[in-house]
C-alpha cells in the first residue's frame, strides 16, 4: 500500500497548494490513501467547517490534529461528528471532544490512525504519549493491519524515543507541529517508517508559515504581535511517502517537497 503524508498546512495557502498540488501528485504516485495535518488550516490556527470541506474536496482523506485544533469555534461539533475523517491527539485531557484514533477501511485493509502530542515545551498539560500509545496499542492493534501515528511534538529528543519505543510495533510514526523537516526520514531497524518532522505546507519566505517581519519584530520587542499569514508568495509543500511490505511494515520511506507560487 502507498501513501502520502502531508505536515501542518498553514493558512489559505497551504490550502490552495494542496488542491493545486494532489491531481499532479495523484497522478505521480497512485497513493492508497492521502492524510494531512489539519490543525493550522484556519488562519494558521485551528479550523473551521469551511477549511476542512477544501482540502477533503480537493482529495484528502483523512485529517489530523494538534495543540491549536481547539482554537477555532464550534471545532467540537467536527470532533464528535463519526462522519468526518478528522481526529485530535489521544492524549490530550479526557474530557477533550472527539477520537484520538480511527480504524479506517482501504481497499482490504483496515488502518489505524492515531494522533498523538507530545509533552516537552508544550504551553498546554497532556497525558504522557508514550503511556498512551501503549494503551491504544494494547486495545487496537489485532484489529488493524496498518498503523501510522501523527506525532505532534516540540522536540527532537522526545520525537525519537517515541520513534524507538514503538519501532517495529506501528508502521510509520511522522513528526509535525514544528513546521521545519528533519533529514532523518529513515526506515528504523524492526520496521517502522520515520521522521522527526514531515515540514509544513505553507509560505515559504515566512517564519512557520506566518508574516516573517511580524515574527522578527515580536523578537526585537519582546511584545505579542499578532501574527498574519501572508497574502501571497512561493508555497513549501512538504509530504511523507511511504510503501507497506507484505507484513504491514515500511519498505519504502521518501521526502517529497515541491514549490508552488500562490
Amino acid at each position: 500500500m502507498r501513501i502520502i503524508f502531508f505536515g501542518d498546512i498553514v493558512g489559505k495557502p497551504g490550502r490552495y497548494a494542496i488542491k493545486k498540488i494532489l491531481p499532479k501528485w495523484k497522478k505521480k504516485y497512485q497513493p492508497d490513501l492521502i492524510i494531512a495535518n489539519g490543525e493550522n488550516m484556519a488562519h494558521g490556527r485551528g479550523m473551521t467547517e469551511k477549511c476542512l470541506k477544501e482540502i477533503l474536496d480537493a482529495g484528502i482523506d483523512f485529517v489530523t490534529s494538534g495543540d491549536h485544533i481547539l482554537d477555532q469555534e464550534n471545532t467540537n461539533v467536527l470532533l464528535t461528528n463519526k462522519e468526518i475523517p478528522l481526529i485530535r491527539p489521544a492524549n490530550m485531557l479526557k474530557n477533550t471532544p472527539g477520537d484520538g484514533y480511527r480504524i479506517i477501511q482501504v481497499r482490504t485493509k483496515k488502518i489505524l490512525i492515531i494522533n498523538l502530542i507530545g509533552q516537552s515545551f508544550m504551553k498546554e498539560e497532556y497525558d504522557n504519549p508514550f503511556i498512551e500509545i501503549n494503551k491504544i496499542l494494547e486495545n487496537e492493534e489485532d484489529e488493524a493491519d496498518i498503523i501510522i501515528i501523527d506525532w505532534h511534538a516540540e522536540t527532537t529528543a522526545e520525537k525519537v524515543c517515541m520513534g524507538w519505543h514503538v519501532d517495529g510495533r506501528v508502521t510509520a510514526l511522522l513528526g509535525t507541529h514544528t513546521h521545519t523537516p528533519t533529514a532523518d526520514t529513515r526506515i528504523l531497524p524492526k520496521g517502522t517508517a520515520f521522521v522527526s518532522d514531515v515540514g509544513m505546507v505553507g509560505i515559504q519566505n515566512s517564519s512557520l508559515g506566518a508574516d516573517k517581519d511580524i515574527a522578527v519584530k515580536r523578537f526585537l520587542t519582546g511584545r505579542h504581535i499578532s501574527l498574519r499569514i501572508p497574502k501571497e508568495g512561493a508555497v513549501e509543500i512538504n509530504a511523507i511517502l511511504f510503501e507497506t511490505n507484505k507484513y504491514n511494515l515500511a519498505k519504502k520511506i521518501e521526502r517529497l517537497k515541491e514549490i508552488v507560487a500562490f
